[in-house]
């Protein structure tokens, strides 16, 4: 059985950012699970299946693979049964399973470290508008990001140059007050110092004791040739400051590719109609056609019927990942002029009464209300 997709799973958009990840985890966890639903097979079901999707779109690097390539791109990683002591996150989970069955926030040791620790910083995600000319050739381009930085005052400590954070005395460091009730030990995160373990006494006057400040940073981003709308690209670290020396997230930079005038992109292949004068496509002629490389002379034969498309092999969009090029399909379309002088509507004329009449009969293609790319789809698609 396929499995679902996550994103579809949690009931989130692919864009979701960490917070509605786990808000939405949180929600589902809470009503599909076992101790609320007792002997609903349902309902574990559901409860494993949120956990299992939440435990790929919770890690980034998961995530990043999960987007490139699905279920496959995972290798296994998430297609084991869901083991909370290994999962990240969940003491956030049990935090709210436990106002319901009434055992608090359920938590080791271990998570007490990991809630006052150091924190990876956040994803950020900046939607960048090229023109189509630069996704057929690549090109360079600055876009400046507002995000959170390590501040440069007390390197991120969130305390005045010269004094440190001390221990909280509530909590005796651990970020956690602990509890026996019964058979459970019961920890409850530290209020006096919101589970960090420390105080800052004297706070850092630049960063106001949060250890980081909101920047602008101005980036080179490198556009490769061929990407189109809704792909994006990674760069790895230029995401938003970690909370207490933890690492850096990453910036998704999301493409969205202006449409052309003249070409229409389906793939790495092009189409385009071409206008020419009925002449030239019943005596055969030279004409211009335009390319990603400008204009080049194209021979279109004798007695070529309008709606005719030319395929020219390799003359489309470069794929992003530098495998080749697709075609570009060119389609050739009459057109009729709109004034013509008294010469040459005479010669006109002798031409109409020297050529047979025919009885018109709709043909398969005068009924196709698909339109000339669809056709030319059906064609080489």
């Amino acid at each position: 059985m396929s499995k679902r997709d996550y994103y579809e799973v949690l009931g989130v958009p692919r864009n979701a950012g960490e917070q509605d990840i786990k808000s939405a985890y949180r929600k589902l966890a809470l009503k599909f699970h076992p101790d609320r639903n007792p002997g609903s097979k349902e309902a574990e079901d559901k409860f494993k299946e949120a956990a299992e999707a939440y435990s790929v779109l919770a890690d980034s690097d998961k995530r990043h693979m999960y987007d490139r390539f699905g279920h496959a791109g995972l290798g296994g990683a998430a297609t084991g049964g869901f083991d909370p002591t290994v999962f990240t996150g969940f003491e956030d989970i049990l935090g709210g399973l436990g106002d319901i069955f009434g055992f608090g926030d359920v938590l080791g040791a271990a998570g007490a470290r990991r809630r006052g620790g150091p924190a990876r910083g956040a994803d950020l995600r900046y939607d960048l508008e090229i023109s189509f000319e630069e996704s057929a050739k690549g090109s360079e381009t600055a876009i400046q990001i507002p995000r959170q930085e390590t501040c440069e005052a007390c390197h991120g400590s969130g305390s005045a140059p010269g004094s440190k954070p001390t221990t909280c005395p509530q909590c005796q460091g651990r970020g956690q007050l602990r509890y026996q009730q019964g058979f459970f030990t019961v920890a409850r995160t530290c209020g006096h110092c919101r589970g960090t373990g420390q105080l800052i006494t004297k706070p850092c006057q630049t960063c106001r004791g949060a250890g980081r400040v909101q920047k602008e940073k101005k980036l080179t981003v490198r556009i490769p040739a061929g990407i189109a709308t809704g792909q994006r690209m990674r760069l790895s670290g230029e995401g938003e400051s970690g909370s207490g020396g933890g690492p850096p997230g990453d910036l998704y930079v999301v493409i969205h590719v202006q449409e052309h005038k003249f070409f229409q992109r389906d793939g790495n292949d092009l189409y385009a109609e071409i206008p020419v004068n009925f002449t030239t496509l019943a005596l055969g002629g030279t004409i211009a056609i335009p390319t990603l490389d400008g204009e080049e002379p194209f021979a279109v034969p004798e007695s070529t019927e309008t709606g005719t498309t030319f395929r020219l092999r390799g003359r489309g969009m470069p794929d992003v990942s530098g495998r080749g090029h697709g075609d570009l399909n060119i389609t050739v379309k009459v057109v009729t002029p709109k004034k013509l002088t008294k010469e040459q509507k005479k010669l006109l004329e002798q031409l109409a009464s020297s050529l047979p009449k025919e009885k018109f009969e709709p043909t398969e293609a005068a009924q196709d209300d698909k339109g000339i790319f669809g056709r030319v789809k059906d064609i080489f698609g």
